[in-house]
């Protein structure tokens, strides 16, 4: 996988940075309860949102299942309809291909649709290596570029960024990329928009090659499914001469009907809408090429895997696959409202990304072996997953893995990995309760001992149990065991 956002310190040393700003605070958590709260409000209008949630699940677990069926029939339906496949099994032969494909047309500079697949794999900076300039079109993707910044939401990019931020970054930073910002720019939301839309027409009508993501692919018909609030999606996928999309091979559904699920789903949990402004869907040329010469002329399909494989050999691991990039995760998690997304080291932060990214890159680096961590395992966010990914069981899957090691796959290849290191307490502590717990006995007199010095407990952990304390209370002990109160108050237990 990318580079890009690795050699971070690990979470809680980023995080430790993050929420000593005060601005980054606020901003994160008016707009993350804002989206929170109207997302509840437009899921609570659906009676059978459980039954949906339950659909959604079992026709993502179905396709994983049968993933290699799945992909060759989407395939041969691409081809069918005039398109171009390609397959890349990792993040430098994605950049080589889309890279390939851009030169070939002569062009010098590409439009971009907002895409998490394209920034996973760095597109952008290897495009720029290549003398090509991409221009991302989502407003929120754009602030991010013109501000020599990172992502640091799924859904809203910039949302770390208050409006007068956005404002100075506009002024400053537009007229190096085309269309300077109008004289007397404001803060005023309507008037930032329109700022963005002048600058961005321009780019438009243009550019001759644009760089797309997709929501979903549907293996029976070949079609693409792309779903956006603003209008630029749009604009990117039917203006320019050639198209090229490069999708996660998890996207895949196998039938359209399916789509009938996920566009009930994913807008109320992402934007809180009952239906996303804009569905574009298109199928390999299409009729988009008809009499009027409409649409691409040559669409190209990069399939990424990039990791994905070696994460759907983690029975426990695969169903984070399942996730359909709505962000509703993030936007109730209380770890993600005080830290951030940058804490994260990923395209990918919050809940989903810290059990997706070390899947993905593996736990070998400081930032990935931390993150599994990063979560009070409050169970929000599998709560609100319209696709029921059980976060926190794969979050104590990882940290298993990060504190023991063991098998796991990489690059196809099953291999055992070591412990990580820095872990060595945790490791005793588990073999020490795993030996305290297999014996009945020796935990009913521990308990006892524990109730009877509970005087003597102190508030806080020494030596590695500091760190815990710093930020906690110990609980109090109690003056008995569970096991002493239900046989003095129920009997003797069989």
């Amino acid at each position: 996988m990318t580079t890009a956002h690795l050699g971070m310190p690990s979470f809680p040393a980023a995080a430790r940075e993050a929420v000593r700003d005060g601005v980054l605070r606020a901003n994160l958590r008016h707009a993350t309860h804002t989206i929170r709260d109207k997302r509840a409000r437009a899921v609570a209008e659906l009676a059978d949102w459980d039954r949906l949630r339950a659909a959604g699940a079992a026709v993502k677990d179905h396709t994983l299942r049968h993933l290699d069926h799945y992909l060759l029939q989407l395939e041969a339906a691409v081809t069918a309809a005039g398109g171009t496949v390609h397959w890349a099994v990792d993040a430098d032969e994605a950049n080589r291909i889309v890279t390939e494909l851009v030169r070939a047309t002569g062009e010098r500079e590409v439009v971009k649709v907002k895409s998490m697949a394209t920034q996973e794999i760095g597109l952008n900076e290897a495009l720029k290596a290549a003398g090509i300039t991409a221009y991302e079109t989502d407003l929120a993707e754009l602030i991010v570029q013109l501000g020599h910044d990172r992502p640091s939401h799924i859904l809203v990019p910039a949302i770390h960024r208050n409006r007068a931020e956005i404002r100075d970054i506009f002024r400053t930073e537009m007229g190096r990329w085309g269309r300077p910002a109008p004289d007397g720019l404001g803060d005023d939301p309507r008037e930032l928009a329109e700022a963005a839309r002048l600058h961005l027409r321009e780019k438009f009508l243009r550019a001759k090659v644009a760089v797309s993501g997709a929501n979903f692919m549907v293996a029976e018909t070949g079609t693409m499914v792309v779903l956006e609030s603003e209008g630029n999606g749009r604009m990117c996928l039917t203006l320019p001469e050639t198209l090229i999309s490069v999708v996660g091979i998890e996207k895949v559904v196998p039938t359209f009907r399916d789509l009938e699920i996920f566009l009930q789903t994913l807008p109320r949990s992402s934007t809180a809408e009952r239906m996303n402004p804009y569905t574009t869907m298109w199928t390999g040329l299409g009729p988009a090429r008809g009499a009027d010469g409409d649409g691409p002329a040559a669409f190209h399909l990069v399939l990424l895997d990039n990791g994905r494989t070696d994460t759907l050999a983690d029975e426990t691991g695969r169903q984070a696959l399942r996730c359909i990039r709505c962000s509703a995760c993030l936007n109730v998690c209380p770890v993600y409202e005080r830290a951030g997304g940058h804490a994260y080291g990923s395209v990918y932060p919050g809940p989903i990304g810290a059990v997706l990214s070390p899947q993905l890159r593996g736990t070998g680096s400081e930032i990935d072996a931390s993150l599994p961590y990063a979560s009070t395992l409050c169970g929000a966010c599998y709560e609100v997953c319209p696709v029921a990914i059980d976060i926190p069981e794969i979050l104590v899957h990882l940290r298993e893995r990060v504190a023991q090691g063991g098998p796991v796959t990489r690059d196809g290849i099953r291999v055992r990995i070591r412990p990580t290191h820095g872990h060595t307490a945790e490791r005793a502590a588990m073999r020490a309760a795993r030996l305290l717990l297999d014996r009945p006995a020796a935990l009913r007199a521990g308990e006892r001992l524990l109730a009877r010095a509970r005087r003597l407990a102190p508030r806080r952990l020494p030596g590695p149990g500091r760190a815990w304390t710093d930020t906690r209370d110990l609980p109090d002990v109690p003056a008995e065991s569970f096991r002493d109160w239900w046989t003095r108050e129920r009997g003797t237990p069989q």
